[in-house]
Protein backbone atom coordinates (compact mmCIF):
# COMPACT_ATOMS: atom_id res chain seq x y z
CA UNK A 1 0.00 0.00 0.00
CA UNK A 2 1.43 3.38 -0.93
CA UNK A 3 1.76 6.17 1.55
CA UNK A 4 -0.71 9.03 1.01
CA UNK A 5 0.81 12.21 -0.40
CA UNK A 6 1.52 14.94 2.13
CA UNK A 7 0.25 17.45 -0.42
CA UNK A 8 -2.63 16.25 -2.58
CA UNK A 9 -2.42 16.59 -6.36
CA UNK A 10 -5.39 18.95 -6.24
CA UNK A 11 -3.13 21.42 -4.43
CA UNK A 12 -0.68 21.19 -7.32
CA UNK A 13 -3.49 22.12 -9.70
CA UNK A 14 -4.58 24.95 -7.41
CA UNK A 15 -1.06 26.41 -7.40
CA UNK A 16 -0.76 25.97 -11.17
CA UNK A 17 -4.02 27.81 -11.74
CA UNK A 18 -3.74 30.59 -9.14
CA UNK A 19 -0.12 31.28 -8.16
CA UNK A 20 1.07 34.64 -9.51
CA UNK A 21 4.72 33.71 -9.00
CA UNK A 22 4.34 30.48 -10.96
CA UNK A 23 2.50 32.26 -13.79
CA UNK A 24 5.07 35.07 -13.89
CA UNK A 25 7.96 32.57 -14.00
CA UNK A 26 6.38 30.63 -16.87
CA UNK A 27 5.63 33.82 -18.80
CA UNK A 28 9.13 35.15 -18.15
CA UNK A 29 10.71 31.98 -19.52
CA UNK A 30 8.52 32.10 -22.63
CA UNK A 31 9.31 35.77 -23.22
CA UNK A 32 13.01 35.16 -22.59
CA UNK A 33 13.09 32.39 -25.20
CA UNK A 34 11.34 34.63 -27.72
CA UNK A 35 13.73 37.54 -27.19
CA UNK A 36 16.79 35.23 -27.01
CA UNK A 37 15.91 33.91 -30.45
CA UNK A 38 15.26 37.38 -31.85
CA UNK A 39 18.50 38.85 -30.48
CA UNK A 40 20.68 35.92 -31.55
CA UNK A 41 21.83 37.68 -34.78
CA UNK A 42 23.57 40.37 -32.70
CA UNK A 43 25.02 37.80 -30.31
CA UNK A 44 23.01 38.78 -27.24
CA UNK A 45 20.58 37.06 -24.95
CA UNK A 46 17.58 39.00 -23.67
CA UNK A 47 19.31 39.31 -20.29
CA UNK A 48 22.48 40.69 -21.86
CA UNK A 49 20.37 43.16 -23.84
CA UNK A 50 18.74 44.27 -20.58
CA UNK A 51 22.12 44.70 -18.91
CA UNK A 52 23.49 46.74 -21.79
CA UNK A 53 20.33 48.86 -21.82
CA UNK A 54 20.63 49.43 -18.06
CA UNK A 55 24.17 50.71 -18.66
CA UNK A 56 23.06 53.06 -21.44
CA UNK A 57 23.07 56.20 -19.31
CA UNK A 58 24.99 59.46 -19.15
CA UNK A 59 26.74 58.67 -15.84
CA UNK A 60 28.21 55.19 -15.23
CA UNK A 61 26.58 53.47 -12.26
CA UNK A 62 28.35 51.57 -9.52
CA UNK A 63 27.82 47.83 -9.31
CA UNK A 64 25.71 48.39 -6.19
CA UNK A 65 23.50 51.02 -7.84
CA UNK A 66 22.95 48.81 -10.89
CA UNK A 67 22.19 45.79 -8.71
CA UNK A 68 19.60 47.85 -6.83
CA UNK A 69 18.09 49.10 -10.10
CA UNK A 70 17.83 45.54 -11.42
CA UNK A 71 16.59 44.19 -8.05
CA UNK A 72 19.34 41.59 -7.81
CA UNK A 73 22.35 40.86 -5.67
CA UNK A 74 25.80 42.16 -6.54
CA UNK A 75 27.37 38.70 -6.86
CA UNK A 76 24.84 37.60 -9.48
CA UNK A 77 25.25 40.87 -11.36
CA UNK A 78 29.04 40.58 -11.34
CA UNK A 79 28.79 37.05 -12.77
CA UNK A 80 26.35 38.21 -15.47
CA UNK A 81 28.69 41.03 -16.49
CA UNK A 82 31.74 38.77 -16.97
CA UNK A 83 30.82 37.50 -20.47
CA UNK A 84 30.04 41.06 -21.59
CA UNK A 85 33.40 42.22 -20.25
CA UNK A 86 35.21 39.37 -22.03
CA UNK A 87 33.52 40.37 -25.29
CA UNK A 88 34.62 43.98 -24.79
CA UNK A 89 31.05 45.31 -24.52
CA UNK A 90 31.25 46.49 -20.89
CA UNK A 91 34.03 48.15 -18.97
CA UNK A 92 34.49 47.97 -15.20
CA UNK A 93 36.71 50.69 -13.78
CA UNK A 94 37.58 51.98 -10.31
CA UNK A 95 35.45 54.91 -9.16
CA UNK A 96 37.78 57.93 -8.92
CA UNK A 97 35.70 59.21 -5.96
CA UNK A 98 35.89 55.90 -4.06
CA UNK A 99 38.55 53.42 -5.17
CA UNK A 100 36.66 50.58 -3.43
CA UNK A 101 33.70 51.02 -5.80
CA UNK A 102 33.58 50.00 -9.44
CA UNK A 103 31.86 51.95 -12.21
CA UNK A 104 30.21 50.17 -15.12
CA UNK A 105 29.98 51.56 -18.61
CA UNK A 106 29.37 50.50 -22.18
CA UNK A 107 32.38 50.38 -24.45
CA UNK A 108 32.11 51.68 -27.99
CA UNK A 109 31.50 48.09 -29.16
CA UNK A 110 28.87 47.69 -26.45
CA UNK A 111 27.04 50.82 -27.58
CA UNK A 112 27.21 49.69 -31.23
CA UNK A 113 25.90 46.22 -30.36
CA UNK A 114 23.08 47.77 -28.36
CA UNK A 115 22.23 50.07 -31.29
CA UNK A 116 21.97 47.03 -33.60
CA UNK A 117 19.78 45.22 -31.05
CA UNK A 118 17.24 47.99 -30.43
CA UNK A 119 15.40 47.63 -33.77
CA UNK A 120 15.15 43.87 -33.18
CA UNK A 121 13.79 44.50 -29.68
CA UNK A 122 11.25 47.00 -31.06
CA UNK A 123 10.07 44.59 -33.75
CA UNK A 124 9.76 41.68 -31.30
CA UNK A 125 8.02 43.82 -28.71
CA UNK A 126 5.67 45.18 -31.37
CA UNK A 127 4.67 41.65 -32.30
CA UNK A 128 3.90 40.90 -28.66
CA UNK A 129 1.87 44.11 -28.38
CA UNK A 130 -0.08 43.07 -31.47
CA UNK A 131 -0.74 39.59 -30.09
CA UNK A 132 -1.81 40.72 -26.61
CA UNK A 133 -3.19 44.12 -27.50
CA UNK A 134 -1.55 47.43 -26.64
CA UNK A 135 -3.92 48.34 -23.76
CA UNK A 136 -3.41 44.89 -22.25
CA UNK A 137 0.39 45.10 -22.45
CA UNK A 138 0.27 48.58 -20.87
CA UNK A 139 -1.83 47.24 -18.01
CA UNK A 140 0.40 44.18 -17.61
CA UNK A 141 3.53 46.34 -17.57
CA UNK A 142 2.02 48.70 -14.99
CA UNK A 143 1.05 45.77 -12.77
CA UNK A 144 4.47 44.16 -13.05
CA UNK A 145 6.23 47.44 -12.29
CA UNK A 146 4.00 47.96 -9.26
CA UNK A 147 5.16 44.60 -7.91
CA UNK A 148 8.86 45.33 -8.49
Amino acid sequence: MSKPRAVPFETTLEVRDTCLCFAAQRAARALARRFDEALRPVGLTNWQFSLLMALNRPVPPTIGALADFLVMDRTTLTAALKPLQRRGLVEVAPDPQDRRSRLLSLTEDGAETLARAVPIWRETHGAIDTTLGVPETRELRANLMAMA
